[in-house]
């Protein structure tokens, strides 16, 4: 036990003991019920690190008794895969779980594909990547995706109070919780890491009895604790911090966070995805190449890595920071969609509809249609909106050189109807 991290030995046996994630481990929950009749399906478990994924997976197992496998995608390959598979052929309902599952290439996803389908295993990914990027979508099909909530201060500190009234070790001292506010601070919302720098600290102070405070958790942890640590609170602060620096037009902080993330080991696709996201949402229409070279930018660091995808990362970081800024698209469709959900499923107007039929043509779809391209300029005006919301502006063009080009000729043809 006493070679046992705390994390491991506090690790909940069933939903019932899980701490946080209400909306999986509820008696009314799918996942409940499911594991309660033994009908697991697939699944992909989506969430920060330290919130329970792991945990939910050996929960699954252990309630309906499957012989249940481990890999980590960082040190398995396909090999490893069809062994696993191999095996469950000659056993029944194998739970295969595989940890950082986004890391698998295409080539060890595909090698699941079949096994999955056919029910030889019952595949239980984890991951910190939105499943949509990093799983291939045929994989992603075959699997249920649950995703797992950041856990709250007070689910932290239940976990701290709950370690030490349970833990057999802990109970040996006499420990007193005086501040905890640098505790959750350091360990960046992950339960794990809280759990394991919990038991550093204690491990610190050979005083009886020990009184946890900040100065003291923070005097230990920087003893002891790596400072960056691409899973927990400085991946997101720093990412934070590097977007922030290119929305502002500051290419010098912008190249230095993004150096910070190099120095740190983060993934050259998590950074050049973010790349390909500001591209539209910051800078927009405002300059359309950017979107393109941060799109280049994505494919050309999967193909190169490290370390030379620090030169390419860099360019495209600079060149970003350095463009002019709008998020007029971006704005546009939150208002459409937030129209949407106002408004509901608006009835198309009858001169936009499709009329490949007879009945269609005399119920008047597609009649009046004005097809733009037989007009002077490609251009007519005509009504494309359902005429609830006509006449209603959801794309505002940014102030900035390229935009007000796009500002003109919608004016010009529009003659003022929508504002421009």
């Amino acid at each position: 036990m006493s070679n046992t991290p705390l994390a491991e030995r506090m690790r909940p046996s069933s939903l019932d003991e899980l701490i946080g994630q209400e909306h999986l481990s509820s008696p009314t929950s799918f996942l409940y019920k499911a594991i309660r009749t033994g009908n697991v399906p697939s699944l992909i478990l989506w969430g920060p690190p330290g919130v329970g994924k792991t945990t939910i997976a050996n929960i699954i197992a252990n309630e309906i008794k499957a012989p249940f496998y481990t890999l980590s995608a960082i040190s398995s390959g396909v090999k490893d895969i069809r062994e696993v598979i191999e095996k469950a052929r000659f056993q029944m309902g194998v739970v295969l779980f595989i940890d950082e599952i986004h890391r698998f290439n295409k080539s060890q996803q595909d090698a699941l594909l079949g096994a999955v389908e056919k029910g030889v295993i019952r595949l239980i990914g984890a991951t910190t990547e939105n499943p949509s990027f990093e799983v291939n979508a045929a994989l992603l099909s075959r699997c249920q995706v649950f995703t797992l909530n950041p856990l709250g201060k007070s689910e932290l500190e239940a976990m701290l109070l709950q370690a030490l009234e349970k833990d057999i070790l802990l109970k040996k001292r006499t420990v007193e919780l005086k501040e905890t506010e640098a505790l959750l601070r350091l360990s960046g919302g992950d339960g794990r890491k809280l759990l394991n720098l919990f038991e550093i600290v204690i491990e610190g102070i050979n005083e009886d009895p020990c009184v946890i405070t900040n100065e003291i958790v923070t005097t230990i942890a920087q003893q002891k604790v790596a400072l960056y640590d691409k899973s927990g609170e400085q991946h997101y602060d720093i990412i934070s911090a590097f977007i922030k620096s290119i929305r502002g037009s500051d290419p010098n902080a912008a190249v230095y966070w993004l150096a910070r993330m190099i120095e740190g080991g983060e993934d050259v696709k998590f950074i050049a995805r973010r790349l390909v996201i500001l591209a539209s949402e910051d800078i927009g229409n405002a300059n359309p190449n950017a979107l393109l070279l941060a799109t280049n930018c994505f494919d050309a660091v999967k193909i190169i890595g490290y370390p030379e995808a620090r030169i390419i990362l860099s360019q495209c970081v600079t060149y970003l920071a350095s463009s002019a800024k709008s998020n007029a698209s971006y704005m546009a469709i939150n208002k459409a969609q937030a129209l949407v959900r106002e408004k509901g499923d608006l009835s198309v107007p009858l001169h936009l509809r499709n009329a490949p039929t007879k009945l269609m043509k005399d119920l008047n779809y597609g009649k009046e249609y004005k097809y733009s391209h037989d007009y002077e300029g490609n251009f007519v005006a005509q009504e494309f909106l359902p005429d609830e919301i006509k006449n209603l502006k959801l794309y505002d063009p940014g102030n900035n050189a390229r935009e007000n080009e796009l500002r003109k000729y919608l004016n010009s043809k529009w003659k003022g109807k929508y504002g421009y």
